[in-house]
């Protein structure tokens, strides 16, 4: 191996890449947490090294070059590469502090996660957790979080996942809305009523025509990517909304709407990444999270296994 000649400046690389994914030096230099002369130094200090050019200045914009698009392959292997170091190191770690991040839905992380907080702040005080309540799927594998919860099994090959549950969701209402305009009696009647969307609206659609209620676009007047406001909605006497049977008997003013109905079942999925589950730390959280979420509690099991000097 000629070591003279592997001399290559991981900060100058990260600058270019984060240059082309965040289609701009300023917007670049946000995500990393630099000045925008510092990373624009950066990328010229690599341009200057490897003695190409990576970027045409069309006016106050950035193109890449030929030069530039055959590194920015390499560059990117070099990103998953760095990556899965820090995931091998961070997997090795087996004291119970730091942060451990938990990425779920605006609706679940509100509505189920303050108890499983709560059990881990008894169990393990050191740990800080940070909750990323979003409704987008978070890449574990750029580490934009440790543990996920999906409603979907992830395919990605480095990512285990474990099913916890299968929960159980209703058309629910406020008592509000049914007084003043009726209860169904069947499921056409559903089609006369105001829906609440969250989300994608035409996947909601397809999913209760899958099960025989015939709404259509019309139906949905409001919508909205947030879970929460679109709840609130519903309390307010907005609607009809599909919503977990645990959200639903925790609201105060809510009922079931044609309680007849079968319920709808979704998968809850409890995904990390392969190297992160020897984290002990991580391992802990996520043991917690699969007991909570599946409704087993077994505290002085778990109290005994944080104890232990090995890992979980």
């Amino acid at each position: 191996m000629d070591w003279h000649h592997v001399s290559f400046d991981w900060n100058q690389a990260r600058a270019f890449l984060a240059t082309v994914e965040e289609g701009s030096l300023s917007a670049a230099s946000r995500a990393l947490g630099l000045t925008q002369p510092t990373v624009g130094r950066q990328v010229t200090a690599l341009e200057e090294e490897l003695g190409i050019l990576l970027f045409d200045r069309v006016g106050r914009s950035l193109e890449l070059t030929p030069s530039g698009k055959q590194l920015l392959e390499h560059v990117r292997d070099m990103r998953d590469a760095a990556n899965k170091v820090s995931l091998t190191a961070s997997g090795q770690s087996q004291t119970i502090e730091g942060t451990v991040c938990i990425t779920a839905s605006d609706i679940f992380s509100v509505y189920m996660l303050p108890s499983v907080l709560r059990h881990l702040r008894d169990l393990a005080p050191q740990l800080n957790i940070e909750v990323v309540a979003v409704n987008d799927i978070r890449d574990l594998q750029r580490r934009e979080a440790d543990i996920a919860i999906r409603h979907v099994r992830p395919e990605e090959p480095d990512l285990i996942a474990r099913l916890v549950n299968e929960a159980k969701a209703h058309l629910y209402a406020s008592v509000s809305y049914l007084d003043k305009f009726g209860r169904p009696s069947s499921i056409r009647e559903l089609s006369n009523h105001d829906f609440i969307s969250f989300g994608d609206t035409d996947r909601m659609i397809g999913h209760l025509n899958n099960f025989g209620i015939p709404v259509t676009r019309s139906n949905f007047r409001i919508a909205s990517e947030n879970g929460i406001f679109a709840w609130e909605l519903v309390r307010q006497g907005f609607g009809i909304c599909p919503m977990s049977e645990e959200v639903g008997l925790a609201t105060v003013g809510i009922e079931k709407v044609f309680p007849e109905l079968d319920p709808f079942l979704f998968p809850v999925w409890l995904t990390t990444h392969r190297e992160l589950h020897s984290s002990r730390r991580i391992r802990l959280v996520f043991d917690i999270l699969a007991e909570h979420l599946s409704g087993k509690h077994q505290d002085t099991h778990i109290k005994e296994r944080t104890q232990r000097n090995g890992p979980l």
